[in-house]
Parts: structure tokens; C-alpha cells; sequence
């Protein structure tokens, strides 16, 4: 099948399940009269039952919230919950039905590899808008107004207001990316959330209700090779452990201060940050394999995730 053939299959077939979000928030003017100030974003179903996924701040503080479905209709919705710290929220169509979409795997993707994202930019109705490009870089943190999002997918497909909360997916029309425009001042590029951290955010939600975090136990830094130079470190790339937290796992699998990780399961650890990305990915009550670098010497040690000592 011809490239173009692939895009045009993928876009039909995921059209189906994208849905415009339209919200209402009231705010008081000087004289305390009410100001309804009207939003509007994109979704897409992830679950038959009616589940959508879609970005936090396109639904926070709405107090009217209505969806219009890929037939036109225009229906109620309940916000299932979500979690700010990673921009997604999960919402239930009250019925059943309804056309998920197919999910990809957000950790195979690659620089360079084409994608599109479709959605309902600037509240344009009608016909989802579609955009293609490339992914321009993976496991991009940013920093906006009140949030910090990490391991982003980075792309120069647009991405506008409006399109927040669609899918970002690859020209076979499998998810691998929740579009976010929260970012104001970026220009020519756009940030999708990875559809993997999306889907561990969603079992939570419907399994308790909310998100919790597994906890390890320490605080890191990167190491670089200046880093690694001036302390006659045994490696240039890795999280650098600062401390460990008294009687956490890390603690009592026998981690210590001045360790190195390098590696979890199967995935290598070349930042803080992806230290901090590996550990959200997991589940409570999982066994992880770190391993570690201590002096001249490589270890590795099995920690039991657990939820951290605030969550009763």
C-alpha cells in the first residue's frame, strides 16, 4: 500500500473515535457578576464502555462539560478523574458502543518516524483537522506555567488550541500520543504525552479512582562527563543517588548514596529524569532489577515498588 493510501486509511479509520470537548467555566468580574468563559478540546475513546481520554487542563474547573461525538451528536459527560501532574483525564460518555481506538507503543518510537495528529483546532467543528510530521525528539521535559511534564514526544506536526487531548498516531492509525498544547510559546513544534504513560494513568483512575505514584525511595542527579571527570566517577551517563529515604525500598534492597543506576529491567537510566519516567511507569507492588554502579563495581538488587509514606 502507497504511503499516502496508509495516511488516508489511518486518518478514516480514526476519525471514528475522536470527540470535541466543549466546556464552561464561570469567573466574577470586578462587580462579582458571573463570566462564563467557554473552552473547547479534543478526546478520543479508549474504551467501547465510552471512556475517553483527553488532557487535564482542557476539562479543569469546568463547571458545564459536553461532548460532541464523532456522529455529530452532542451529549453530557462525567469526569471519571485525572491528574494534573501528567496533563490527562479520563471521561465517561454514559453509555456504550463506541469505537476505541488501536494503541500503539509509545516506547518504539523513533526520530523521524512519521505521525499525524487530528483533533478539533481554534473550536473548528465539522471534520476532525488533520497534520502531518515527524517525531522530532523523544523524552523532552518542559516546563509550564504551574506543571512540568517529562518524557514527552517531541513532533512539527501542529498542534493549535483546541487540538489538546487528541490523538498523536503513526500512519498505520495506532495511538501513540496524547497531543498537549499547554505549552503557549512553542512555534512549529508540539508535545504529545507517550499513549504508555496515558494507559497507566487510565487503569489507575478506573481501578481506584485516582493515580498513585510507585516510590523508590531516593533523590538524584544526572551525571555528565564533567561530573564524571572531576569525582573519578566509573561511568559518564546515569542517575546519581544524593540520598536515600531511611526504611524505603531503595533502602532496604541496600542502595546508598553516591550509586549510580544505569539500568531498569531493561531500559538504561542516563538521567534523573528518566530514572524519575522509569519509576512512574511501574506499577505498586512491582518488582523492578536495578542496577547500579558502585565504585569500580556493577550490582544489581530486586526493590518492591511501594506507594509512597503520604498515601494511606
Amino acid at each position: 500500500m502507497e504511503l499516502q493510501e496508509r495516511i488516508v486509511k489511518a486518518v478514516g479509520e480514526l476519525k471514528k473515535s475522536v470527540v470535541t470537548i466543549l466546556t464552561a467555566r464561570i469567573k466574577y468580574d470586578f462587580f462579582l457578576e458571573p463570566i462564563p468563559l467557554r473552552g473547547v478540546g479534543s478526546g478520543f475513546v479508549i474504551h467501547e464502555e465510552g471512556h475517553v481520554i483527553t488532557n487535564y487542563h482542557v476539562i479543569a474547573d469546568a463547571e458545564m462539560l459536553k461532548i460532541i461525538t464523532p456522529e455529530g451528536e452532542m451529549i453530557d459527560a462525567d469526569i471519571l478523574g485525572g491528574d494534573p501532574r501528567f496533563d490527562i483525564a479520563v471521561l465517561d460518555l454514559r453509555g456504550a458502543g463506541y469505537k476505541p481506538v488501536r494503541l500503539g507503543d509509545s516506547d518504539r518510537l523513533r526520530v523521524g518516524q512519521l505521525v499525524v495528529a487530528i483533533g478539533y483546532p481554534l473550536g473548528l467543528l465539522g471534520e476532525p483537522t488533520i497534520t502531518l510530521g515527524v517525531v522530532s525528539a523523544i523524552n523532552r521535559t518542559i516546563k509550564a506555567p504551574n506543571i512540568t511534564l517529562e518524557n514527552l514526544i517531541q513532533t512539527d506536526a501542529a498542534i493549535n488550541p483546541g487540538n489538546s487531548g487528541g490523538p498523536l498516531a503513526t500512519i498505520d492509525g495506532e495511538v501513540v500520543g496524547v497531543n498537549t498544547a499547554i505549552v503557549p510559546y512553542a512555534q512549529g513544534i508540539g508535545f504529545a504525552i507517550p499513549i504508555n504513560m496515558a494507559i497507566r494513568i487510565y487503569k489507575d483512575i478506573i481501578e481506584f479512582g485516582r493515580v498513585i505514584l510507585p516510590w523508590l525511595g531516593v533523590y538524584a542527579t544526572t551525571i555528565n562527563k564533567p561530573l564524571a571527570s572531576l569525582y573519578d566517577l566509573g561511568v559518564s551517563r546515569g542517575a546519581l543517588i544524593v540520598k536515600v529515604v531511611p526504611y524505603s525500598p531503595a533502602y532496604r534492597a541496600g542502595l546508598r548514596p553516591g550509586d549510580i543506576i544505569i539500568r531498569i529491567n531493561n531500559s538504561e537510566i542516563g538521567s534523573a529524569e528518566e530514572l524519575s519516567g522509569a519509576i512512574r511507569m511501574r506499577r505498586i507492588g512491582e518488582v523492578i532489577q536495578v542496577e547500579y554502579v558502585r565504585g569500580r563495581s556493577r550490582k544489581t538488587v530486586e526493590v518492591e515498588l511501594e506507594p509512597p509514606p503520604t498515601v494511606f
